[in-house]
């Protein structure tokens, strides 16, 4: 498809501050962010639920199509945020240590 309102975010490597890269994300009418130089911290949350995303979750032989992945993905989103503990948390899921600060 052709989304609307993209944002690519990334760290600052070389292949993401190229001209040639920069200009395609412009051709498709993306917007660019980047995390600041020397701070690793601004990607590590996606970073760390991407990592347990296919570590955890993801098949090795991945999925037979783009529906299937959708949907597995999406029941991962919320056992991570409704079920699975955190160790940040002191082992609560994010949904139950929003209401215990409550």
């Amino acid at each position: 498809g052709h989304p609307k309102d993209v944002l690519f975010h990334s760290d600052q490597g070389c292949q993401y501050t190229s001209h040639k890269f920069r200009n395609e994300l412009l051709e498709h009418g993306h917007r660019q962010s980047m995390s600041r130089k020397g701070e690793c911290w601004d990607n590590a949350p996606m970073e760390r639920f991407f990592g347990s995303l296919k570590s955890e979750w993801v098949p090795e032989t991945g999925y037979d199509s783009e529906h299937e992945a959708r949907v597995d993905v999406q029941r991962y989103v919320t056992r991570y945020n409704t079920i699975r503990p955190h160790s940040y948390n002191d082992y609560w899921s994010p949904i139950a240590r929003e209401k215990r600060a409550a």
